[in-house]
């Protein structure tokens, strides 16, 4: 049981990786810059933090996105590409709790089921072995259980904390401003020739 409680450990990180990498589509994140790297050599800078969800939003400039020859195939926003990052290691991310809760609900039944054989009285030697399985068990899922409980991490002081919603809020009304500015340059323009004709 502490194997299987393993496995599903296992694949469940792999998967969280796999699916990352995926995500991220070339994008290297750069730990001693706190920055992700896009493949196009252009730099995207933490923005704002959610508490909520434990992300860490990174945004490119807008200037240096519109004007990216790949755009099309990166990003439809136009204040440019945005990257999020869990602040968690995998070990102590919410998908990795409820992966390790798992885990460790199997050790407990690797443990509780020589327990329960002990009870019917399998004699002397038997409940050495039963005790020696359950021991082993034990000592063998540590590292599952010293994961459980959430690990803090540093957030820079002066980071902006915003909800998901505070930052979708805040892209919209963007794109309402970018849309007016626009249309008032037009305008503008249409109305200076009126008055020149």
């Amino acid at each position: 049981m502490v194997g299987l409680a393993y496995a599903i450990d296992g694949f469940a990180s792999r998967a969280a990786t796999s699916a990352d990498g995926g995500r991220l589509g070339g994008f290297v994140y750069h730990d001693d810059h706190d920055a992700w790297l896009c493949p196009e050599d252009q730099w995207l800078w933490p923005q704002s933090f959610d508490p909520d969800n434990r992300i860490m939003r990174y945004r490119a400039s807008p200037t240096v996105c519109n004007s990216c020859p790949v755009k099309d195939s990166c990003t439809s926003s136009s204040s440019g590409r945005e990257v999020q990052r869990a602040v968690d290691s995998w070990p102590a991310s919410e998908a990795a709790r409820f992966h390790r809760g798992i885990a460790c609900a199997a050790v407990v039944f690797g443990i509780v089921w020589p327990v329960a054989v002990a009870v019917t009285a399998p004699g002397a030697a038997g409940l050495v072995v039963l005790a020696g399985a359950v021991l082993l068990a034990a000592v063998l899922s540590v590292p599952l259980w010293s994961h459980l409980w959430r690990s803090r991490v540093h957030i820079p002081e002066g980071m902006r904390t915003q909800s998901l919603d505070q930052a979708l809020a805040e892209r919209e009304a963007a794109v309402v401003d970018e849309v007016r500015r626009r249309s008032r340059y037009a305008s503008d323009h249409r109305t200076d020739r009126s008055e020149s004709a």
